[in-house]
């Protein structure tokens, strides 16, 4: 997707599209961090205490999603896999509202847009993670959805996806992924841009890599090339920036996003949270206080199974890919489904067995290889035939597929928790 030209005024916080709104793509890590911050707890042996003690917030502003079944009481049961959709709505909240410039004081700071869209896919047993990431500029059709007024919109036939949620928030963007991707998704949960501020700032920072120096004067962003620790507000401008990294498109920003994630899971299993638990009541507290979950998700059983199931999967099966997609012909600005490619995913997954990556570490070259990280630790069971081909970017060698593992198409780019990278920042 090419880098739009138009000319703007300097802004806080970047803004996007042709609908105008600044949702933060850290928002879905204080989601993520739902399931993560009770994995910790529960290694701590404190889960319990923990999510009762928390869960009055955390279900006040609960929504039921759209003509889904009853979720048993074990996820065990629920054939296929677990399907937890995070989505990041940009919201003025009179807390943050002061870093957005006249996003939250000007004509368009009314209205709420999904610009973050993840699908977390947990496998049957033996447990793996595939992260989905949406990109806000995809266009696909939008059903028929009911807003909390009882307002019902028409179905569409081909719509901006971060549009989903004024139709009929949380439930219509489920009902929009699920109908693109085939999948049943029993649980979601929604968060705002303020949670990228306070669940970074509950564990002290994140460490990512600049390969190159980030500019960017819609965020305010001009830091050198080095590691850097971010949180708070820093954080916030790290993950929203799209013309710092890469081509300045958002394909290459949700690559740098990978890039915090998979660090943000390696600062979660260190020893200096996992020995800490005031730092582990803290994250929780933090992140609990701040989602809105569908109802499916409000039972206290449910997050801790939930947790459980994903707390020991290695770093080399957590795998972070794009959605896959080509440039919407219509406009240069927008992108449309790769389905071919997409089925190939949804047939990975529902096999239920490794995936391995074939493509680009990013569509967009939001990030490179860190040459200088330590190779973390692959899992013991893993399949290993070697010799396998180098990825196209210089990514680190994966194995050759085995009948155990199911290589995607190299359309879909992506990398795993394993990986570390850098951000191709845009001052070389």
């Amino acid at each position: 997707m090419s880098r739009t030209t138009t000319p703007r005024g300097r802004r806080t916080i970047a803004r996007h599209g042709r609908l105008r709104s600044l949702g933060p793509l850290g928002q879905f890590f204080r989601a993520l961090a739902v399931a993560m911050a009770v994995v910790l707890v529960a290694g701590a042996g404190v889960a319990a205490y923990a999510v009762y003690d928390l869960s009055s917030s955390f279900t006040a502003d609960a929504v039921d999603l759209p003509d889904q079944p009853a979720v048993p009481p074990d996820i065990g049961e629920l054939k296929g896999g677990v399907n937890l959709l995070m989505v990041g709505t940009d919201e003025c909240e009179p807390d943050f509202a002061q870093y957005f410039g006249d996003r939250c004081s000007g004509a368009d700071s009314e209205g709420n847009l999904n610009d973050v869209n993840m699908l977390v896919h947990i496998s049957d047993e033996p447990r793996r993670v595939t992260v989905i990431s949406f990109p806000r500029d995809l266009m696909v059709p939008i059903p028929s959805c009911t807003d909390a007024d009882g307002n019902v919109s028409s179905a569409m036939s081909k719509q901006q996806i971060n549009s989903a949620f004024m139709y009929g928030g949380l439930g219509c963007v489920v009902s929009t992924i699920s109908e693109l991707s085939g999948l049943q998704i029993p649980f979601a949960a929604k968060v705002s841009f303020g949670g990228v501020i306070n669940i970074t700032d509950a564990i002290g920072g994140v460490d990512v890599c600049i390969a190159n120096g980030i500019k960017d004067q819609y965020t305010g962003i001009d830091w050198p090339a080095g590691m850097r620790t971010i949180k708070g507000l820093d954080a916030l401008q790290f993950l929203r920036t799209r013309h710092g990294v890469g081509d300045g498109g958002d394909l290459g920003r949700i690559s740098n996003q990978q890039q915090y994630m998979s660090r943000l899971v390696s600062k979660l299993r260190s020893e200096e949270v996992l020995s800490n638990p005031a730092t582990l009541y803290k994250l929780a507290s933090t992140t609990l206080r701040n989602v809105d979950p569908s109802t499916s998700l409000t039972n206290p059983l449910t997050l801790v199974q939930i947790a459980m199931a994903v707390k020991d999967v290695p770093f080399n099966e957590i795998v972070f890919v794009q959605y896959p997609t080509y440039t919407d012909p219509s406009d240069p600005n927008r992108v449309v489904p790769d389905r071919e490619a997409a089925d190939a995913l949804w047939s990975a997954l529902a096999a239920n067995q490794p995936i391995q990556l074939s493509g680009n570490l990013s569509d967009g070259n939001g990030v490179v290889v860190d040459e200088n990280a330590t190779p973390a630790p692959a899992a013991t069971d893993a399949a290993a035939p070697t010799d396998a081909p180098a990825p196209t970017d210089g990514a680190t060698p994966t194995p050759e597929p085995s009948s155990s593992v199911i290589t995607l198409p190299s359309e879909i780019a992506g990398q795993t928790a394993a990986q570390a990278t850098c951000s191709n920042g845009n001052v070389r």
